[in-house]
């Protein structure tokens, strides 16, 4: 699935989309330079997940967790484990497949850790025109959980 968006609110309603689809256990990946959206994608999903206190990036922490009506939301910023790594000795990998769902941002640093069966959301900005900043979004599944996400965000 591939789309181009030029608003905020554009990248935010495909993020609420897939907030009624996510449940327990689930892994997104949110990948994308810097300003290409992961904050902004991530806001609309914890709109949309019921989350009304101010979001704010995990990245000096690593781990913010958020509670919902029905589970809690992980939202990791790995980006300062560099690309030494390093989540296997801080147990990131129990935020995967549990309770709740696990919204990582750069988790490029840490594949070793990483279930087999994510949605991947990547994020890059095309450019800036008088309607706002383009960007294009793709999704991609890597499982049979993430393959049924993915079908139900392209009806």
């Amino acid at each position: 699935m591939r789309l181009t968006v030029n608003t905020v609110e554009e990248t935010q309603t495909l993020a609420a989309r897939l907030a009624k689809l996510v449940q327990p256990g689930d892994t997104i990946l949110l990948n994308g330079d810097l300003g290409a959206g992961k904050t902004t994608f991530t806001q609309g999903l914890a709109r949309a997940l019921g989350i009304r206190r101010p979001l704010k990036s995990p990245t000096f922490t690593l781990v913010r967790e958020y509670q919902t009506e029905n589970f809690p939301l992980y939202h990791l910023d790995v980006y300062r484990l560099g690309e030494e790594g390093g989540g296997d000795e801080l147990g990131l990998a129990e935020y995967f497949g549990g309770e709740g769902v696990a919204l990582i941002e750069w988790s490029e640093f840490i594949q070793s850790e990483l279930p087999q069966d994510v949605l991947i959301i990547d994020l890059s900005r095309l450019d800036q025109d008088e309607t706002g900043l383009l960007r294009t979004i793709s999704v991609r599944a890597t499982g049979p959980r993430s393959e049924a996400i993915l079908a139900a965000l392209e009806k």
